[in-house]
């Protein structure tokens, strides 16, 4: 029997493509944010996080808790001017996000890619840097890959937070992500962190391309 990862085998109860399929209610997220992390305390504050503290700051900053949901993710829902932000930091491991993903994009009828808003970590982007992407390559993130994968496309749109390449190189890139950013990184990213929370409210108020045009001319 031929080896596969587990996130490129889609389940038959939970078919990609979900995100093709309009639902009859209109009561969709306005845009559903997506913060890529592996749970559990033994990770929780390790560079590949940094996507999840970006979703839990913005559930603090509203008054709402990130809780349990059927969509293998931890979920919170905040109203800004009228529209509906869906939070999600998804309880699937890194290399399996797309599970979660897909759910929630069903739940939440996300119907157009552009509402899909994944925040990660980016090992080709110096520590501390923001950028909002729409679409695109991959860049050899597993997170990434996955929801690829099981929503068939790579139209997302993206809040990436730099993490630095890892010092030993490329090879070392798995040993990177899994641990605490240095001393010297910390601030970078705890600044980083509430950067690309706005970046997140900014995409719901203004759309992708004008979030872009504003936020990827800072420098880091």
């Amino acid at each position: 029997m031929r080896g596969r990862a587990p996130h490129r085998r889609p389940r038959r109860a939970e078919p990609a493509l979900l995100w093709t399929r309009k639902s009859e209610s209109t009561a969709g997220a306005d845009l559903l944010a997506v913060g890529l992390g592996n749970p559990g305390p033994a990770y929780a504050k390790t560079l590949h996080n940094v996507g999840a503290d970006v979703v839990a700051l913005l559930a603090e900053r509203y008054g709402e808790r990130l809780r349990p949901s059927r969509e293998l993710a931890l979920t919170a829902e905040v109203k800004l001017d009228g529209k509906r932000l869906v939070l999600a930091f998804p309880q699937t491991f890194m290399n399996e996000s797309g599970r979660s993903v897909a759910r929630l994009v069903k739940r939440f009828k996300v119907t157009d890619m552009a509402k899909l808003l994944i925040v990660h970590d980016e090992l080709d982007l110096p520590p501390g840097a923001v950028k909002v992407k729409a679409g695109g390559g991959l860049a050899g993130h597993n997170g990434l890959r996955s929801i690829k994968a099981w929503l068939r496309s790579d139209e997302f749109s993206r809040v990436r937070i730099g993490i630095g390449k890892p010092p030993g190189g490329k090879e070392h890139g798995v040993d990177h992500v899994l641990s605490a950013p240095s001393r010297a990184d910390r601030r970078r990213l705890e600044v980083a962190v509430e950067v690309a929370a706005d970046a997140v409210v900014m995409v719901l108020e203004r759309g992708v391309a004008a979030t872009q045009n504003e936020l990827n001319a800072r420098e880091v």
